[in-house]
């Protein structure tokens, strides 16, 4: 089993006054609603562990998508492992003279109960946290006839075409089809047998192709040839019944459904999940067969572990606004509870193999509902199914740090360890250095995704590079994932000894390479000064062509630093040495410019163009925390904020859009209310936290973190051993807290009227540490 940290606290009281507000709870936070859905859209998220399920009831039936972390395709998209359909006989759902539909966040399920002429039933739908399992309860006061079918599209071969190729871009403009192949379904052992086993050519080794690596490809790792997903469909009393045909949206399929044996007023619907690395259908199968039998085996205490693992999650961190005065309609007041149950969704792949992708997660539906011009199956999502795109990546994990929640993270960090071998084989074989080079655009094989290494590329260009306009030379983003890490340990001392490679080979990439790259150009491999030259590089996806940027350069500083400040068991003497001595190579990260009279921070020394709208000259106020409120060059750093862009884009909030959390750094208390009120208000569409498409999907969890990040920094900032309460928060902001800080500590408070009202802190010696920063500009 994956390792899970849960941060245990037990919190001693320490009020600063005497007057004390209890936090109203979760409670007040579902999502509930009293009449069925029109559409997948308008579905609650519902999963645990690694399991997701999109839940709606629309023309009488209980429908369910399923997924689950780690579901890679040949093509490597990421497509749903089939839709549910449930039916009662008689159809309570149909014109019920009752409805409610409930996402409880305290058990981690989904109710929904419905009455008609005196017959009652409630459903419940919930996945195991510890196992691979979802499960669907019925209960009725009357006798009630269950149908369950499995629905599943892709029964035969099927061409992607135009941009339906966005959800597996290393093909997007590949001059190779881009074929989906069939699952296979069949009704077996009294349910319904449903999986997908990976064969022929994959994306990796088109992308091997593309990026002239066959001569290394045997010591590069590759997870998708033999994958096999799917699991089996089943119920207590249930059947064989029939198979049908239908269409949902624009995509047609076919149905096996179970009956149940007699009617009951108790039913019992289960879905088991089994994916395995390598080996036969046969293989597959016997696994499958035994984790049945687990599950079977566990099945009275399950719901109690999984209860418990809520009520811990639940406990260890929160944030409300406004709640003692709770209002659906107040726009703070959605704040409070957006955060809680964005941070659901989060929960939901707590621990799976792969992290939460940042567009859409485990809850994307079929896409004509999120643009009418866009007819494909519920597999589609932009900006792909295998690939990651870093920066978007990123916001998805940071907010984790200060919710506590630490056993989430080793999904993140495990995806670039298992990457670090095929990120060096690149650098050496490409440019004959070591050191890690991570793209910004990378599939799950480490490689760059194919549309943005670019199908059409000239004949002499450096086959290392991606010949894309916007992610050409930024490799630094993986520089957060290895802070983060360090971060891990400065919270909640998680052993990061295993990320200690991966940190350091990041770091040894841009040394040597852009030793390699100033060689090519001149004699001399550094500057006058003995410093790096980082040229040619990119101020993210916006100043392009540039010399030696504020965000690398500040990455590289502050990791170096960080790491250096570890204990000593963390680094060999040699490692240490090197780091001393890079330290002494990285050249100064910040340059000056001024704008509208204003002295403000450079996005870089020197660029050639301006290509996209990120704030890259914010960098070090976040991620990095260089400059901040009581730090020196604030002035610069708020001049920055308001004379520093170059186009008027760059201050926004949507997905990955920073603005908020800048704001809250900053101390600009109103700006930073305005951006997360904009960021983190309901979504417009009938679940709240359904947000975008923005630059991405629905749901967008980059939109979502990004948010959370925004509102932790409002209510508590942590820079070296002092921790800030309320610098960005303004006095109409009511809110009850409990988040965590560096060094094991645990905060948690109440802020009314522009006051501290109570807080208490664990330990108590990190009391000396407490900054109160209400009311000071």
């Amino acid at each position: 089993m994956r390792r899970i940290l849960l941060l245990l606290v037990i919190l001693n009281s320490f009020y600063i006054m005497a007057v004390e507000r209890e936090p109203d709870g979760l409670d007040c936070y579902n999502v509930v609603w009293d009449a069925p859905s029109r559409n997948a859209l308008e579905s609650m998220p519902c999963g645990a562990g690694d399991i997701g399920m999109n839940v709606w009831v629309e023309d009488g039936d209980l429908l369910v998508y399923l997924s689950r972390s780690g579901t890679f395709d040949e093509l490597n998209s990421f497509p749903k492992l089939g839709r549910l359909r449930i039916s009662l006989s008689p159809n309570l759902f149909k014109d019920s003279n009752v409805f409610r539909q409930e996402l409880k966040l305290k058990e981690g399920e989904v109710e929904i109960r419905a009455e008609k002429e005196g017959q009652q039933v409630i459903v419940r739908l919930w996945a195991d946290v510890f196992h691979p399992v979802a499960h669907i309860e019925v209960e009725s006061n009357k006798p009630l006839t269950a149908y369950a079918a499995y629905e599943g599209w892709r029964y035969e071969e099927r061409t992607l075409v135009g941009n339906e190729a966005e959800v597996c871009r290393t093909y997007k403009g590949a001059p190779v089809p881009a074929v989906v192949k069939c699952d296979t379904v069949r009704f077996d052992g009294g349910g319904v047998m449903f999986y997908h086993r990976n064969s022929g050519e994959t994306a990796f080794d088109l992308a091997v192709r593309q990026q002239k690596l066959e001569g290394v490809k045997g010591e590069l790792w590759n997870p998708l040839p033999g994958l096999i997903y799917g699991g089996r469909l089943s119920g207590d009393g249930m059947v064989v019944y029939d198979q049908v045909s239908g269409k949902y949206a624009s995509t047609p399929f076919r149905a096996w459904r179970l009956k149940s044996v007699r009617p009951s007023k108790k039913h019992h619907i289960q879905v088991v999940f089994h994916t395995q690395k390598r080996g036969t259908e046969k293989d597959w199968k016997t696994g499958l067969v035994q984790v049945e039998q687990e599950i079977g085996e566990m099945r009275r205490k399950s719901k109690e572990k999984t209860l418990d693992w809520w009520k811990k999650f639940w406990d260890r961190s929160y944030i409300y606004v406004n709640n003692d005065q709770a209002d659906i309609k107040d726009e703070k007041w959605q704040v409070g509870r957006n955060y809680q149950v964005f941070r659901y969704q989060l929960a939901c792949n707590a621990y799976g193999e792969y992290p939460t992708k940042f567009n859409g997660g485990l809850f994307t539906v079929d896409p004509e509902y999120t643009d009418a011009r866009i007819l494909h199956t519920p597999d589609f999502r932009k900006w792909g199914g295998g690939s990651f795109t870093a920066q978007n990546q990123r916001l998805v994990y940071w907010p984790m740090l200060k919710s506590g929640d630490f056993d989430m993270l080793p999904s993140q960090f495990d995806f670039y360890k298992r990457l670090l071998p095929n990120a060096e084989v690149r650098s050496r074989h490409y440019w004959g250095h070591g050191g890690a080079c991570f793209t910004e655009q990378i599939e799950n094989f480490g490689l760059p995704v194919g549309f943005e290494y670019g199908w059409k590329r000239p004949k002499e260009f450096d086959p290392g590079l991606q010949y894309n306009a916007w992610v050409e030379y930024q490799w630094d983003t993986v520089f957060e994932f290895c802070m983060m890490m360090v971060e891990a340990y400065r919270y909640a001392r998680m052993d990061v000894s295993e990320y200690m490679p991966l940190m350091l080979s990041c770091l040894r990439f841009y040394d040597e390479h852009y030793q390699y790259l100033s060689a090519l150009r001149t004699p001399k491999k550094l500057d006058g000064e003995g410093k790096l030259v980082l040229y040619p590089a990119t101020a993210l996806e916006t100043y392009k062509m540039a010399t030696n940027p504020i965000t690398t350069l500040t990455a590289m500083e502050c990791l170096t630093q960080a790491l250096l400040e570890l204990p000593d068991t963390f680094l060999t003497a040699s490692e240490r040495r090197y780091l001393e001595s890079l330290q002494k190579r990285i050249p100064t990260p910040v340059h000056y410019r001024t704008k509208e009279g204003h002295k403000t921070f450079s996005p870089a020394q020197s660029w050639e163009r301006v290509n996209n709208m990120e704030y890259p000259q914010l960098y070090t106020v976040f991620p990095w925390g260089v400059h901040h409120i009581d730090a020196p060059e604030l002035d610069i750093a708020r001049n920055t904020w308001y004379y520093g862009a170059d186009v008027p884009a760059q201050k926004g909030y949507k997905s990955w859009e920073q603005s908020a959390v800048f704001c809250a750094r900053l101390g600009l208390r109103q700006e930073a209310a305005d951006f997360t009120i904009k960021k983190m208000k309901d979504s417009g569409r009938r679940f709240p936290t359904w947000w975008g498409p923005g630059h991405d999907w629905v749901p967008d969890h980059n939109w979502g973190g990004c948010g959370m990040i925004g509102l932790q920094e409002m209510v508590m900032q942590c820079y070296g051993d002092k921790i800030y309460i309320g610098a960005g928060l303004p006095d109409d902001w009511d809110v009850d807290f409990k988040l965590h800080a560096p060094q094991e500590t645990v905060v948690e408070g109440c802020i009314c009227r522009g006051k501290v009202v109570r807080l208490d802190v664990y330990p108590e010696n990190r009391m000396k540490d407490i900054v109160v920063w209400l009311g000071k500009d």
